[in-house]
């Protein structure tokens, strides 16, 4: 049998099976394989399993170059988090939300192109590269006051979805942007009125940067259920959404505010460095101090005691801000549909810090 008569299996080095070779093989035009792997209508079912029954006997994986020329999307979305790695692969918040985006994109062959802001420099060479037409879309999240890349993505009239309820100059004017978010505030009333309940008068409240709208909206929950518009200065400290920063603002709020029975914690990861600190000077949680905290991730329950928490569903949010993308984009849902911001709720989960 000679080698154009072989009929077995392909061998890595043959060569690469073309568009024509599947055409060919399912007894259709070029055409009508190219809209079949494309995604495009107007071809017959029993036409369209043809084609894909061919594209599976020859091994046949499109170019994605090519696909693109004729469709002008990339099949890729740029997740932007507006923090530096070491940040990102420190707190386990973002893993979790990642994980979501990364669930939903991949259930819709999508790729994941992963950006951080490690510095202000970064904006301006993630903006060049959102605008030069390599991905889809975006998803940005914990973005900063100021930050520019917002207004970037909306020069170039880049399909975007944020994380968070967005925050900068004229993001309430139509369109609104879309985005994903918690009900913060009212979480932090939950928490804040918990503490209450349980008795306690002198709570304290360690916050996130003021430059981001979650660490603003738990405050302003806070402020909800103390009832005071200007609660008293030396219970506030910021804790900058990370341990360290939560071990320094206990520390801070412990020597202004000595007579503290209580805090209120803005972050999970803050306050396990808040629990350090208490540890440290001998307060005793709950029996001196309570603590609640934000976010009701793994290592909330592992705490010593175990934390009550505020908990968000920080991976269904990942899945709905990437769901809201494939909507705006056209690859998921109707034509044609409204599309909306969503909001989740929030809930209390009481453990043993409280």
């Amino acid at each position: 049998m000679t080698t154009s008569e072989h009929s077995g299996p392909r061998r890595p080095h043959d060569r690469r099976p073309t568009l024509e070779a599947v055409a060919a093989r399912a007894g259709v035009s070029r055409a009508t394989v190219s809209r079949v792997v494309n995604g495009g209508t107007g071809v017959r079912d029993a036409v369209r399993e043809r084609v894909r029954r061919a594209v599976d006997e020859l091994g046949y994986v499109p170019n994605s170059a090519a696909r693109s020329l004729v469709t002008r999307r990339t099949g890729a979305v740029a997740v932007v988090i507006g923090e530096p790695e070491t940040r990102v692969f420190s707190d386990p918040f973002f893993g979790r939300q990642l994980r979501g985006i990364s669930r939903e994109l991949s259930a819709a062959d999508t790729q994941l192109l992963l950006l951080f802001v490690q510095d202000r420099d970064d904006h301006d060479r993630i903006g060049r590269y959102l605008a030069a037409g390599h991905v889809d879309g975006a998803l940005m999240f914990s973005l900063h006051g100021g930050d520019p890349l917002p207004a970037m993505a909306e020069r170039c009239r880049l399909p975007t979805v944020y994380g968070g309820r967005p925050g900068w100059p004229g993001a309430d004017r139509a369109p609104r942007p879309l985005f994903v978010d918690t009900d913060n505030r009212d979480g932090a009333r939950q928490a804040v009125r918990h503490l209450l309940d349980r008795g306690r008068r002198r709570i304290a409240v360690i916050t996130g940067p003021l430059d981001q709208t979650s660490a603003l909206d738990r405050l302003d929950g806070y402020r909800d259920a103390l009832g005071a518009a200007d609660p008293d200065p030396r219970l506030i400290a910021d804790g900058r959404f990370t341990a360290e920063g939560g071990e320094r603002a206990m520390a801070r709020l412990l020597a202004a505010a000595p007579d503290l029975d209580a805090v209120f914690v803005c972050s999970d990861l803050m306050a396990s460095g808040a629990l350090r600190t208490l540890r440290a000077q001998g307060r005793r949680v709950p029996g001196d101090v309570s603590v609640v905290g934000y976010d009701d991730l793994e290592p909330a329950a592992w705490a010593d005691p175990p934390l009550t928490t505020v908990r968000q569903d920080v991976e269904e949010m990942g899945r709905l801000m990437a769901r809201l993308l494939l909507r705006r984009l056209g690859t998921g849902g109707e034509a044609g549909e409204e599309l909306a911001p969503v909001i989740t709720a929030a809930r209390l989960v009481v453990r043993e810090s409280s």
